[in-house]
């Protein structure tokens, strides 16, 4: 039986462990056909052992999206394992300690946070861009930027500025037909949660908001939304933001 990626070659950042999206992505990416390469940063290695879990082989390839040197070499290392990409998956976003507390955060602080987190999903996109000569589908993940949520203080504008990158590569990449989504997903138990003090409270959001009932344990949903954006079957959708969060992001008061 084919699947809706057979014969695309995916690149997917950010899998860290069994419970990010990123590897459930990576997982059901390859289910459906695709073939799929990895980066991984700071531990390579880390990310080499997660993937063994996947259900084929992934070669992953160290990429710090803040290093230069890191991006210039991207393209060729990708071309000598895939030979060209269909779909780049964007599942990168850090912001120091600091960041945690928006009235007493220090610009250096934020500049981090928006380089690693916004700015980079631009950088990731050009590096590949040569690869791209058939067209192809950029996937990023936000946490839905519209509100000030409890706890997320500086990563809130961050994902803000991520959500607006999107939008202008959308613009400036459709003549190539690159199209630049993004998935917005509800709040999951990953190492991105574990980083952000008072986590609970904003889980807690979700247990009293949800029309679907959302499990913090559960990454596919998420996972088969970023492989459904990937596919042809959004062949005129561009800039868009599409919400797997339970329907959270349309409950009124």
């Amino acid at each position: 039986m084919s699947g809706i990626l057979d014969g695309k070659k995916i690149l997917i950042t950010g899998v860290l462990t069994e419970a990010s999206i990123a590897f459930h992505a990576a997982k059901v990416a390859q289910e459906q056909g695709a073939e799929v390469i990895l980066t991984a940063f700071p531990r390579p290695t880390l990310t080499e052992r997660i993937a063994r879990k996947l259900p084929k082989p992934a070669k992953v390839i160290e990429l710090d999206v803040t290093d230069q040197e890191h991006l210039d070499r991207l393209a060729g290392l990708v071309k000598d394992e895939l030979g060209g990409l269909d779909g780049i998956v964007h599942s990168i976003g850090f912001a120091p300690q600091g960041a945690f507390n928006f009235l007493e955060a220090t610009f250096e602080d934020v500049s981090t946070a928006m380089h690693v987190s916004a700015f980079s999903l631009k950088s990731l996109t050009m590096a590949c861009r040569p690869l791209m000569t058939n067209g192809g589908s950029v996937v990023g993940l936000t946490f839905d930027a519209q509100y000030a949520w409890p706890k997320y203080d500086w990563m809130g504008p961050a994902k803000a500025a991520l959500e607006a990158t999107s939008r202008y590569l959308a613009r400036d990449l459709g003549k190539e037909n690159i199209r630049c989504n993004m998935i917005s997903a509800g709040p999951l138990g990953s190492m991105a949660a574990k980083s952000i003090p008072g986590f609970s409270e904003l889980a807690d959001v979700w247990n009293n908001r949800s029309p679907l009932e959302w499990d913090m344990a559960d990454p596919e949903p998420a996972g088969r939304g970023i492989v459904a954006l990937l596919s042809d079957f959004f062949p005129k959708t561009t800039g868009e933001i599409i919400h797997v969060d339970g329907g959270v992001h349309m409950m009124g008061a």
